[in-house]
């Protein structure tokens, strides 16, 4: 059974999402502030998955995100939001998120990402191993890690398994709904195009020479992306 911590402060929220998670066979702790879910992370329960809520009295699901990210805690995280903005998109991918709901959601659509999230955390733990390399980027898959030209590159879990597909795929183009079923949902129904379009721009900013003019992580229009290794 997965247990997961969910970071809420509405009433009546909270009372659906505990009866719909309990009936779908989740664990599930509830901490209405940020200083009750620091102290239920502190505790060391060993939290399968974390639900965020955006806002809360005393500060942002995001704050949570950036502290267990800089304690190298890749622990799968979903933002709930009430914002579809893409500010909050990009905040959230920035610090370590790896997916987002907008309220108001389904319950069921809600349990599904979380399903897909959790198998794409087994998979991590038993990873490609490894060097592969493609122009200027080498990825260590045994350490999880990605260089650029020999600099340690600094991503996001989203960031890195993103890379790491069209590194393993240089050369052919891939279309979104291929990097969709890939990277999250076997079905790709629960990240939207817009998603992803800041996920492919975030990355070319750590990558490109000039992200604007990309060498590397290329558009291919009406179809979807390539990657040239080519310097």
């Amino acid at each position: 059974m997965s247990r997961l911590l969910l970071l809420e402060d509405d009433l009546s929220l909270i009372d659906g999402l505990k009866y719909s998670l309990e009936k779908n066979g989740f664990e599930l702790d509830v901490a209405r502030s940020v200083t009750e879910a620091r102290k239920y992370l502190s505790a060391g329960h060993g939290y399968d998955l974390l639900l965020l809520d955006v806002t809360l009295p005393d500060g942002t699901g995001f704050m949570i995100c950036e502290e267990r990210r800089a304690l190298n805690d890749m622990t799968p995280i979903i933002f709930l939001t009430a914002a579809d903005e893409e500010t909050s998109i990009i905040r959230g991918l920035d610090c370590g998120g790896d997916d987002y709901i907008t309220k108001p959601f389904k319950l069921g659509e809600l349990c599904s990402r979380i399903r897909a999230l959790l198998r794409r955390s087994a998979l991590q733990s038993s990873p490609y191993t490894g060097v592969i390399r493609s122009g200027p980027v080498t990825i260590d898959q045994t350490a999880a890690k990605a260089y650029l030209s020999g600099e340690y590159l600094d991503l996001t879990g989203a960031e890195y398994r993103l890379l790491c597909l069209f590194i393993r795929h240089a050369g052919q183009t891939l279309t979104r709904n291929l990097i969709l079923d890939e990277l999250w949902d076997g079905q790709g129904n629960f990240v939207d195009d817009n998603t992803l379009s800041v996920y492919i721009r975030r990355l070319r900013e750590k990558i490109e020479e000039q992200p604007s003019r990309p060498e590397h992580l290329l558009t291919v229009r009406g179809m979807g992306y390539r990657w040239e290794g080519e310097d």
